[in-house]
């Protein structure tokens, strides 16, 4: 190969991934040149491979289109460019003030559970409360007598997870699948997110409530889940916090789970079953 024909084609793939992220993010080719300084012609060109982008022309357009920074990565990579953005381990020396950041949000929220949760909402680390609350609610569930690993999503819909112990099962699991719907449609095809979904709505009577309409005129404030076993009831909601402008492929995907009693029983249980010792 040429390097004239690997410079177009690398210049093709830039181009149907640009496409590809503008159609996802719902912009017309004027709505996003006339947001980047460009002419529509140009990004015609670009997309169409007839124009090669520069480097910092990649991450202009990445950035408008709010592209995960491992996407702008692989489209640095598909106009011929090194990715810019690294993917580093917690247990990297610059990442060090991150995790002490992180360990300390886990035990300030204590006696209540707190997560660090990737993208596809699998369980990075947890404080003490959590591992109560799952040993109470764990026998059981066939899925965690396994040791199967479920993420925090799966682990509420599944029939061998918490599912038996959700009395609101319904109510989570519609708005659980309305938010995972929403950060696939946020992304491009085979991501975390939608390969999550597609798993979900296989699980029993999932895809029946999320095609279910929501027509309460009485929302309450956020979305409580509430636990029972025996005679034992907990509501639990939850925040989420994120790494402010992360420059890091693995912080981006990183999200806090901050989760507090929704009543005076649910915060007495964990105060007397979790306060610190």
């Amino acid at each position: 190969m040429t390097i004239s024909t690997a410079h177009a084609s690398a210049a093709a793939g830039f181009g149907a991934m640009l496409c590809e992220w503008r159609k996802v993010r719902g912009a017309s080719q004027l709505d996003l040149a006339l947001n980047c300084g460009l002419s529509q012609r140009h990004l015609s060109f670009l997309e169409s491979g007839r124009s090669r982008p520069s480097r910092g022309m990649v991450l202009h357009l990445a950035s408008a289109l709010d592209m995960p920074l491992g996407q702008q990565n692989a489209m640095l990579l598909s106009a011929g460019f090194a990715p810019v953005y690294k993917e580093r381990g917690m247990d990297a020396p610059e990442m060090k003030p991150v995790d002490l950041a992180l360990n300390h949000a886990l035990r300030q929220q204590e006696p209540y559970p707190a997560l660090v949760v990737d993208h596809a909402h699998y369980t990075v680390r947890a404080n003490r409360p959590v591992g109560v609350l799952v040993a109470f609610l764990k026998a059981g569930t066939n899925a965690l007598a396994s040791g199967v690993p479920m993420n925090g999503i799966e682990i509420l819909l599944n029939p061998d997870g918490f599912r038996p112990f959700v009395e609101n099962w319904e109510e989570v699991a519609l708005w659980l699948i309305r938010r995972l719907r929403a950060e696939a449609m946020l992304e491009v095809s085979g991501t975390l997110a939608a390969d999550l979904l597609k798993r979900m709505l296989l699980l029993p009577d999932v895809t029946e409530i999320a095609q279910a309409s929501r027509a309460d005129h009485d929302l309450p404030p956020t979305l409580v889940v509430r636990f029972r076993k025996g005679d034992t009831r907990l509501a639990l909601f939850s925040m989420i916090a994120t790494m402010g402008t992360p420059l890091d492929v693995s912080l981006q995907n990183v999200r806090l789970e901050l989760m507090f009693p929704a009543d005076d029983a649910t915060a007495k249980w964990f105060q007397q079953n979790c306060s610190p010792q």
